[in-house]
């Protein structure tokens, strides 16, 4: 058994620096895998970052779509599915989100005509983001009250938002910018919170460390 909490994150090792950065800042047991089934026995799942998901899962043709990795996209589609079975807490970050609407039937916008507000530019940009959901028991008000600044490194966006995943923030252009499922313990955001840490990065990791 994996110590409590442990945090399997699906990715490229050479792709998760960042993320394992974060969590060592915490102290939380973690490692990075490729196997779906092994990351099943940890306590969370991380999905992280990376380019952007293969159209054909979205049930679209690629109007772009760049560094796309179908093999990776599918592992962690896997590892989503057996972390909700479990009823264990999952993030996603940035390409994680896009990931979880796709597993829940939503789509993806390939392009936003806004992306020149939010891709990266050899850095990250920032904007704010505002709260959307209706009520105010989500991990965004909880966290950041009405609005909170965030880095933004995509070009890519939620479209359709997949059934029993809410909504929980956006930018002033409407790009979803985080989301959570209304009865499993899964939030994601589509900013980089593990390198904009004194900025609300760390407390968005200490609540997900929190989930159980």
């Amino acid at each position: 058994m994996q110590p409590y909490p442990h945090v399997a994150i699906l990715g490229r090792s050479k792709d998760t620096v960042n993320y394992e950065t974060a969590l060592k800042r915490l102290e939380v047991s973690h490692h990075t895998t490729l196997d779906p089934a092994q990351a099943a026995l940890s306590s969370h799942l991380l999905l992280p970052g990376g380019g952007d998901i293969a159209p054909i899962l979205f049930g679209q043709t690629d109007h772009g779509s760049r560094q796309i990795d179908t093999e990776l996209d599918i592992l962690q589609l896997k590892a989503l599915a057996l972390f909700i079975e479990q009823k264990k807490p999952v993030l996603g970050i940035c390409k994680g989100l896009q990931i979880i609407n796709v597993h829940f039937g939503g789509d993806i916008r390939q392009h936003i005509d806004t992306a020149d507000r939010h891709k990266w530019t050899g850095r990250d940009q920032t904007h704010l983001v505002y709260h959307s959901a209706l009520n105010h028991n989500d991990f965004f008000y909880e966290l950041y009250g009405n609005s909170t600044l965030v880095n933004s490194a995509h070009h890519q966006a939620v479209d359709r938002l997949g059934d029993g995943l809410v909504c929980a923030c956006r930018a002033d252009d409407n790009v979803i910018e985080g989301l959570f499922h209304a009865f499993l313990p899964l939030f994601a955001v589509q900013w980089h919170p593990e390198r904009f840490w004194a900025q609300g990065g760390e407390s968005l990791f200490r609540y997900f460390i929190s989930l159980s």
